[in-house]
């Protein structure tokens, strides 16, 4: 009965991370409705990473089961088509060059807390959050296993701004951003950029297409094409943990880099 139950469906249920359907079965047209195509009952950090190398990623809201989706076509941040702004651009060379100010802009210094101010940021048009305690603890985990990283931006003692997500040799999947001043994650955003770019990254997986993403230069792939750029990416070496998280500010780059204000 379960089975017959399951071809009924035009989506597969999956009981354990290996039944999620691979970019082949994506490409070949595995059963799907819309961007959704498996739905499952349990996720932690194996199942979000599984579901990252195989095109997918969990978007559900409490109460639900887990869906896993892969929109066609994919929003991703070419870093080479990063657009920053001019303001954007004075400011973070000021916050660079004035170390009075007391900014500065860090790594893993402080995952949960920059995934939990996510989840309790307002997002408009929308009532709660999809970042419940289970899909944080999932990517919890996957921060202790050196998988998801977090970029804080620091006022003195303060964490004022954020973004985390998970890397996968130099294939970043960006899931969430806060920010409780002007520009904050836009700031988070740019020196994340530049510290990826650095050392060997090209992509940032954005998921969907918004008009928000595409401010910064974020433009829809076919995702055929992402799957093909984002396997080659996922090989690659990966960026060092240690002197990563050992970073004690990404804003020097600005001010090394930096021309006339």
């Amino acid at each position: 009965m379960a089975h017959a139950a399951q071809t009924d469906l035009p989506f597969k249920i999956v009981q354990h991370p290996s039944e999620l359907p691979n970019h082949s079965d994506i490409n070949r047209g595995a059963p799907h409705s819309d961007s959704l195509y498996a739905v499952g009952f349990a996720i932690d950090a194996q199942w979000v990473y599984t579901a990252y190398q195989r095109g997918l990623f969990p978007w559900y809201s409490e109460g639900e089961p887990v869906l896993w989706h892969s929109p066609d076509p994919r929003m991703v941040l070419a870093l080479d088509s990063f657009k920053l702004a001019p303001s954007l651009h004075r400011k973070l060379k000021q916050w660079a060059r004035r170390t009075e100010l007391g900014h500065s802009v860090t790594i893993n210094r402080c995952f949960e807390r920059v995934m939990q101010a996510c989840a309790d940021a307002p997002r408009h048009g929308q009532n709660g959050t999809w970042i419940n305690p289970q899909l944080m603890s999932a990517y919890v985990q996957l921060h202790h296993q050196r998988h998801a990283i977090s970029v804080e931006v620091w006022h003195h003692d303060d964490l004022i701004a954020g973004l985390y997500g998970v890397l996968i040799g130099t294939m970043f999947f960006g899931e969430s951003m806060f920010t409780t001043v002007s520009d904050g994650s836009k700031i988070a955003l740019a020196c994340w950029v530049r510290y990826l770019q650095a050392h060997g990254g090209q992509w940032i997986d954005c998921q969907q297409v918004t008009a928000h993403l595409a401010s910064l230069g974020a433009t829809p792939m076919a995702r055929a094409a992402y799957f093909e750029g984002s396997a080659r990416l996922m090989h690659a070496q990966k960026l060092d943990w240690q002197a990563m998280s050992a970073q004690t500010n990404l804003l020097d780059a600005f001010n090394k880099t930096a021309g006339a204000a």
